[in-house]
């Protein structure tokens, strides 16, 4: 018996091994059929339709081995747009409100570096930087950790126009998706907070799914921070929804508005669930 230290000892044959063993067989009508291929390691069988059920299984699985054999405990996650650029790429706001939301790649870049040093005195396991691996905000979170010297997650998502990950990305924690849903799932299994910057259709859809996930009971309270107060009160009218009667007036405590990292950062340290009474 294993005990537990060392791997237990294989009695079946390595899947692996056997599909090198495939590959030094005689070519010949039989063996070069796609019919012959082994199940798993035939790429054109496990993209069909009827497959889709095992994808999906496997970019639950893929990640989540991973992060575990990493020792990565819990996650800060960081969501907000893409298009916000970096200070030294150079460019010119187009108007004032682009010019507000502007500064947030460096809120943003502040904030996962406080975030990293916490997470580095607690041994750099808990309260990793996440993001979606991109550009914008995702990259300066991704900085941020990087400058600190921890490590830090990117999740990033295969789209029509090439995005690539961001060289800030801790590399053997860099993860690439096909499934929406799988993606949004990883980003939130191991939150222990979730900070929002303002963004597009992506970053609003993130944000309203984690909230309705905390309403309703299906995940745990975490701070939850809101960058930018002027920008979300201008896109959402929070008190028009509770006036209507859709939400409820406790719900708009589920979440905090700051304006910079150190705001954002003070939250996070003194945050109580609700439920605690304080």
């Amino acid at each position: 018996m294993s005990d537990g230290a060392n791997p237990r000892p294989r009695i079946f044959p390595d899947a692996g091994e056997d599909i090198r063993r495939t590959r030094r067989v005689p070519g010949t009508p039989q063996t070069l059929s796609p019919s012959y291929r082994l199940a798993f390691a035939d790429p054109e069988f496990l993209c069909r339709d009827e497959l889709r059920p095992v994808r999906l299984q496997l970019e639950l699985l893929k990640p989540e081995m991973l992060l575990t054999e990493a020792g990565i405990e819990s996650t800060v996650v960081m969501f907000g747009g893409a298009r916000i650029p970096a200070p030294e790429q150079g460019g010119r706001p187009a108007n004032p409100v682009q010019a507000d939301i502007w500064r947030f790649y460096d809120e943003a870049r502040r904030f996962a570096r406080g975030i990293t040093e916490r997470s580095l005195a607690r041994g750099g396991r808990e309260l990793v930087v996440c993001t979606g691996g991109g550009p914008g905000v995702m990259e300066a979170g991704n900085r941020g950790a990087a400058e600190a010297g921890g490590r830090s997650i990117g999740l990033n998502i295969v789209l029509p126009h090439e995005q690539a990950p961001n060289r800030w990305i801790t590399p053997e924690l860099s993860f690439n998706f096909h499934y929406f849903g799988i993606r949004k799932m990883h980003f939130l299994m191991r939150a222990k907070a979730i900070a929002v910057f303002p963004g597009g259709f992506g970053t609003m859809d993130e944000l309203f799914e984690s909230l309705t996930l905390i309403q309703t009971g299906r995940m745990a309270e975490v701070p939850f921070l809101l960058f930018g107060r002027s920008f979300w009160h201008d896109v959402v009218n929070w008190k028009l929804l509770v006036e209507a009667g859709t939400i409820a007036p406790e719900d708009l405590d589920l979440f905090v508005m700051v304006d910079t990292a150190e705001e954002a950062l003070r939250a996070v340290d003194e945050w109580r669930p609700r439920s605690s009474g304080g």
